[in-house]
């Protein structure tokens, strides 16, 4: 178990029970005792203009789709730092371990956000290989 503060504001707890198997680069639980959630759709790597960044290569695409998050995230105030779970939607799931050293570079590793990762046979379009949503949560007021 580990507890503290998300953001230096808001009372988030991530947990690991016993009872459950040691997980790798995520949370089973996060608890969020105080504050506002923040939704943030899906995440496909697109730049500000609409165009598809990096063709069939999932690092740069995976890069794209965390600055977009980081994007989302700041226009609400928020930092990865306030990010309480993470859902990975992957053409092929066998890219996991490149997208989350992708995801390494945003997420706080000592407390990483509980995640879902799900293998989808497409996305939108064919040529996105990874989408990401995320949930972040605010200090109340």
């Amino acid at each position: 178990m580990t507890g503290g503060q998300v953001d230096g504001r808001v009372d988030v707890r991530f947990l690991n029970p016993d009872t459950i198997h040691k997980p790798f680069g995520y949370s089973h639980v996060a608890q969020v005792r105080a504050g506002r959630p923040v939704y943030i759709a899906g995440q496909v790597a697109m730049d500000r203009d609409g165009e598809l960044v990096g063709p069939g290569d999932v690092d740069a695409q995976a890069t794209q789709v965390f600055e977009n998050l980081t994007a989302a995230l700041a226009s609400v105030g928020a930092t990865w730092n306030n990010v309480v779970k993470l859902t990975y939607f992957l053409i092929d799931a066998s890219a996991l371990p490149a997208i989350r050293a992708v995801r390494d570079r945003y997420v706080n590793t000592e407390r990483p956000p509980a995640s879902t990762a799900v293998e989808v046979r497409r996305l939108f379009r064919d040529e996105y290989l990874i989408e990401v949503e995320a949930v972040a949560v605010l200090p109340e007021g």
